[in-house]
């Protein structure tokens, strides 16, 4: 196995793929002895051509940043050399390859498959049958979480568990960020995976259940219930009878045919290191592309890791009002940031650094090939559930757990998580980490569900495309997760306004 990855033809950075120590050697393809004149840990990045102070450091055949002083042949290069290009809004021009998006949409929809999973009245399919509590207010999350306790005791039939979603939010908030909690809380409501829900309110709260019913809809009266707990003279009582009635209705399903065209897949990176973006983005990015070639959906969010390969992503929508609704996302994402008076460019963080990334762009860079190739057919507010098949695009932040639960509200039945450093979290739909390399994925095998660094081993993408795609296809007709058989689950909610 080489000592060394470059990327792109044009790069003057190459990856290191093992520790390489001062005084040690790799030999470049055109036959050139590199020197490291440092010690360079393993996913972090050494020069192979000399860069003047003020010079572009390229990567993915990208600038990733400049050099804050001369740095020689064989010098590791990361945050003490380097800094970011990115500055404030920018203006983008549309200039998309019109005759591949064509070529790509043509591809869309083309193969047939089926997964087993519980078809819903809605026409929506699940693939977990589970029971779920959700709170209208943090004041009552106790309750909840003690109902879902108690009521595991009664599951039966298909049912997988009773999971109770606790939050903060639901009261003590304004305008839009009050919007966003009765959006997201109505989208879990009526998520697929759930094959019924206790709606569990205290009274008093802003967003109490009478306020919430518009946002919900239509729904299942056998499998949606609501309990007020103010109005209960035993809210426990009355929680576990409801809780009994709708494990009665969802015991007898049973899981069917269902075509992959039904699969929503949510894609998510965290805990980055150097290597996410060289195994497991790459890899993630082509089960993007085979879903939408069944007819499915994907959702790439996290948008302060586009920043800095945006245009990659514009210069793919469908469309000029696909690009307009694009560039709003980013550059509204951007006006978040300078509102609360933050740098735009405050990423990555300790540990993606620690693990060899440098700059905000060569983390996006990374991070949207998550996206495969295929073009962008649709952009998501916050809160917004997908009625789009192929690639969307969701606004929401990079925060593991906000980001995650965005998606699964959006509609994801799973999410797909590539992690270089590793993370036990789960959101409210099953949470597939895949790790960037065999370390991670062997010292934490009770998080890592697939290892994307059997890349860096001689596996080719095709060979882990098929067997990690067939992996999901498993897991969306019932294979458990490890997050799973752990029982974690998690959710969060993205404040964005004034606490009262």
């Amino acid at each position: 196995m080489s000592r060394f990855l470059q990327i792109h033809p044009e790069d003057n950075v190459v990856v290191c793929l093992e520790e390489i120590k001062k005084g040690e050697s790799i030999e470049l393809s055109d036959g050139r002895q590199i020197v490291a004149s440092d010690d360079i840990p393993a996913g972090h990045k050494i020069a192979i051509r000399d860069i003047s102070n003020g010079g572009n450091i390229v990567k993915y055949g990208y600038a990733i940043g400049h050099a804050t002083e001369d740095i020689t042949t064989g010098r590791w290069v990361h945050t003490h050399d380097i800094k970011t290009n990115l500055e404030g809004i920018l203006d983008y021009k549309y200039t998309p390859d019109t005759d591949d998006i064509e070529k790509k949409k043509s591809q869309m929809a083309t193969r047939k498959g089926a997964f087993k999973g519980f078809v819903r009245k809605n026409g929506k399919v699940g693939i977990r049958n589970e029971i779920w509590i959700i709170p209208t207010v943090g004041c009552v999350n106790n309750i909840a979480t003690a109902l879902a306790k108690e009521a595991n005791s009664y599951i039966k039939g298909n049912i997988d568990e009773v999971v109770a979603f606790t939050h903060n939010y639901g009261c003590s908030q304004t305008g839009d960020d009050q919007e966003h909690t009765r959006t997201i809380l109505a989208d879990l409501i009526n998520h697929p995976n759930a094959g019924g829900v206790l709606v569990l309110g205290l009274g008093c709260e802003n967003s109490n259940i009478d306020v919430l019913m518009p946002y919900i809809g239509e729904y299942d009266k056998e499998r949606v219930k609501f309990l007020v707990c103010q109005k209960s003279d035993d809210e426990m009582e009355d929680g576990l009878n409801l809780l009994k009635e709708i494990i009665e209705a969802a015991s007898k399903d049973e899981r069917e045919d269902a075509d992959l065209s039904k699969l929503v897949i949510g894609l998510k990176c965290g805990g980055s290191d150097g290597f996410s973006g060289i195994t497991a983005n790459p890899l993630v990015g082509r089960i993007s592309d085979r879903i939408i070639e069944y007819g499915g959906t994907s959702i790439l969010t996290e948008v302060p890791e586009m920043f800095g390969a945006e245009t990659i992503l514009m210069n793919r929508c469908k469309d000029e009002k696909t690009f307009n609704d694009t560039v709003n996302m980013i550059n509204g994402f951007k006006e978040y940031f300078t509102r609360q008076g933050e740098p735009i460019y405050e990423n990555p963080s300790p540990g993606n650094k620690a693990g060899g990334i440098t700059t905000l762009e060569d983390k996006s860079l990374g991070c949207t090939q998550k996206s495969g190739d295929y073009p962008v057919m649709n952009v998501m507010e916050y809160g917004d559930r997908t009625d789009v098949t192929g690639l969307n695009l969701l606004c929401a932040p990079g925060n593991d757990l906000c980001a995650a639960t965005a998606l699964a509200s959006a509609g994801a039945q799973i999410v797909l998580f590539t992690t270089g450093r590793g993370t036990p979290f789960a959101c409210p739909v099953p949470t597939m980490k895949i790790a960037s390399n065999n370390t991670i994925a062997s010292k934490k095998s009770n998080w890592i569900d697939y290892s994307a660094g059997q890349i860096l081993d001689g596996r080719t993408f095709e060979e882990l495309t098929d067997e990690l795609f067939e992996k999901i296809v498993r897991t969306a007709s019932g294979e458990k997760l490890k997050s799973e058989i752990a029982g974690f689950h998690d959710m969060a909610i993205w404040k964005r306004g004034v606490t009262l």
